[in-house]
This record gives C-alpha cells, structure tokens and sequence, in this order.
C-alpha cells in the first residue's frame, strides 16, 4: 500500500485492553480499512498509568493477539514491557517504535475524548509531529474520522464477567473463549 511516500505507514493503537473488547476491534478495522495506513500495531499498556489493577500483562498480549487475528494487516508490538516495564509515556514508546522501523511514518490512534486532554499528555507536540493522531469518535466526542464507535468499556465487560454475566456481542468469540479458558475476571 505504501502511503507514506517510500515509507510503510504504521497506525499505532495503545490502551490497557482490560479486556479488549468488540469497539476496540472495530476501531481497528475502521483504521485499517478506511485510513490511509498499511499496518496496525496494538500495544497494550505493561502498567496503567494511573496505578490501577490490570490481569496479566501475558494474558493481555494474547488477548490483543486474538483481537487482531482476524484482521490480517494488525499486530501486537510487547515494546513496553521491553523498554523495561516502568509506566511508560506515549512519547517514549512511539520514540522506540520509530527507531525499531526507520522504514515507517507513524500514526497514533485516538479516541476525540483524548483531545480536550492533550495539554496533560507528557509531549503532546512532539507526540503529534512524531505521530500525527488518527482521531476516532468517542460518545459525546466528535471524532476527526467523523464516526462513533459503539460505547463499549472494559469496566462494564469485566464487571459483567465478575457476576457471571454473558459478554456475547461486547468482546469478540475469541477473547470470550481465552478469558473462559483462563478463568480471568472471575471474583475471588
């Protein structure tokens, strides 16, 4: 596809994926199929930012790997856990990715509820010249695409697997099939 001149355009799609869940693949595929990206790179977070309980950063990973599967042009980029683990910067992260893949222009994924926010993210004018923000449609949020994804949140899909309640229709068959397997959400 190579929409970057002679570089590879790779859209970067970041998040705690606490589970992933349906709007997190369709925002994906909307991604990949509507922009003007080659590939899509999911990163899910090794910590959270902000300090809070996250499942196992390997059940994550193989989550997204699940997510992703079906999408054909998408991967799963482990950068975070191999910049050391440390609650990483967005900044940081896109700096190491770019370095890994001097062949490819970067783009970052965001949803419109992030914009209003930019002024507290560590960067955000370096982030934006590094990775100019693909910027997805969010409940109450205009996107810059234009579109809104359905509200679907990670909160609501593991309260719900706590009280043994179905996620059929919020999280693909797939991710279901693993967190089963797995036993994750579960109250103890």
């Amino acid at each position: 596809m190579d929409r970057g001149g002679d570089r590879k355009v790779l859209a970067i799609f970041g998040g705690s994926f606490n589970p992933p869940h349906a709007a997190h693949q369709m925002a994906a595929l909307y991604v990949l199929e509507t922009q003007l990206v080659d590939e899509l790179v999911c990163v899910p977070s090794f910590r959270h930012p902000f300090e809070k309980q996250l499942t196992p950063y390997e059940d994550r990973v193989e989550m997204c790997r699940r997510l992703v599967a079906p999408l054909g042009r998408a991967s799963v980029s482990t950068i975070e856990e191999e910049l050391g683990g440390e609650v990483s910067r967005t900044f940081t992260v896109l700096e190491a990715l770019a370095a890994r893949r001097p062949d490819a222009k970067l783009r970052l994924v965001i949803g419109a509820d992030i914009v209003p926010e930019r002024d507290k993210w560590w960067r955000w004018a370096d982030i934006e010249a590094l990775a100019p923000p693909i910027v997805l449609g969010r409940r109450g949020y205009l996107g810059g695409t234009g579109v809104e994804l359905p509200e679907v949140s990670s909160t609501e899909v593991r309260a719900r697997l706590a009280a043994g309640k179905s996620v059929e229709g919020l999280v693909p068959r797939s991710v279901i099939q693993y967190v089963e397997a797995k036993g994750l959400y579960r109250q103890p």
